[in-house]
């Protein structure tokens, strides 16, 4: 088992940013979300090295992560403040690495300089979609060429990357959010996290959404849509970092949630369809007898599905079903056998 890696985040919103994105509520970001001050931010540092076990071992796997959605965009000395004030904890052997997230156009040379000076072994740029189109009626304010030249500057200077993305924005659909993660996987992105589209409460898309100009992807839509992806980028050896939003209060009592493809337990959901679309394929012609399914240790609960879903529909079909655990077996790997 590879042992477990750390992430400390430290979110840094950007004070005021130029883009008005379609889908971003601007006053959650600005107002109610401060920048920390550098003193905060080691104690953020110290406080979550307090409570990895062992961390003085674990540094290789203890990376500090600046997020936020724009964090080269900050004035450059704000930002090399800030990277400044966490190089003693890599200077002491105390975190491997940092990684932050940003937009594609604000990224340059120089910046890329910056970076690889501070130990920033990990760029998340924001694509959300290769479809200009697309990036057009989101507001986005960058193109896909934006994207395209801010990988090659990163690959000039060896930093990795990552290439997040979103699916059920304007204009898009399933097969253009499938050609975007084909070219994240072309250009060579070693990590993405994809994010279904929602309407939140004081954007410009709750006004195209109520006026019946723009329509959510529904839950079972964005769901079937991300489990492929996630196949595609499994193949293709693309680490897939998060899937949907993380959970939210806002979301969950629907105090800042319009409409949208949420759940706060998306991921399952996503994880609940591929084993169905695998295990369909697996059973469908089988004799409807007693049913056992092997599956890698540790992946009996995601076969199964959430709530039970896929055992739920597998014994609509055969008399008994048995789900068990291999430890030959690995990855989405599976056997089946009817008694």
């Amino acid at each position: 088992m590879s042992p477990k890696h750390y992430n400390i985040p430290i979110f840094i919103p950007e004070a005021a940013c130029p883009h008005r994105c379609i889908f971003c509520n601007q006053y959650l970001i600005t107002e109610k979300a401060k920048q920390p001050s550098i003193a905060e931010v080691v104690t953020i540092v110290e406080t979550y090295l307090s409570t990895i076990p062992d961390a003085v071992n674990q540094a290789k796997n203890i990376e500090i992560a600046f997020f936020g959605g724009s964090f080269t965009g900050l004035p450059l000395p704000l930002m090399e403040s800030y990277l400044q004030a966490v190089q003693p904890f890599i200077n002491e052997h105390r975190v491997q690495s940092i990684r932050c997230s940003t937009r594609p156009d604000y990224i340059n040379e120089k910046i890329c300089d910056l970076l690889q000076h501070y130990h920033v072994e990990m760029v998340e740029l924001g694509a959300q979609s290769f479809d200009d189109e697309v990036l057009k009626q989101s507001g986005r304010g960058h193109t896909s060429d934006n994207t395209k030249n801010a990988v090659q500057l990163l690959q000039a200077k060896n930093i990795p990357f990552g290439l997040q993305m979103m699916t059920g924005l304007p204009a898009d659909s399933p097969e253009k959010s499938l050609a975007t993660a084909m070219e994240i996987i072309r250009l060579g992105a070693s990590n993405t996290r994809i994010y279904p589209c929602l309407v939140i409460k004081n954007t410009a898309l709750e006004q195209l959404f109520v006026n019946g100009k723009f329509r959510t992807q529904t839950l079972e839509e964005a769901v079937a849509l991300c489990a492929e992806l996630v196949v595609l980028f499994e193949k293709s050896s693309v680490t897939v970092l998060r899937v949907g939003l993380h959970r939210s209060e806002g979301f969950d009592d629907g105090t800042t949630l319009i409409s949208g493809p949420y759940h706060p337990q998306f991921k399952e959901l996503v994880e609940t369809k591929i084993w169905r679309n695998l295990l369909e394929k697996a059973v469908i012609h089988l004799p409807k007898n007693e049913l056992t399914i092997a599956v890698p240790f540790g992946k009996a609960v995601s076969a199964i599905g959430f709530q039970k879903e896929n055992r739920l529909w597998l014994e609509k079909m055969f008399p008994i079903v048995h789900f068990i655990e291999d430890n030959q077996l690995k990855d989405r790997m599976f056997k089946v056998n009817i008694v």
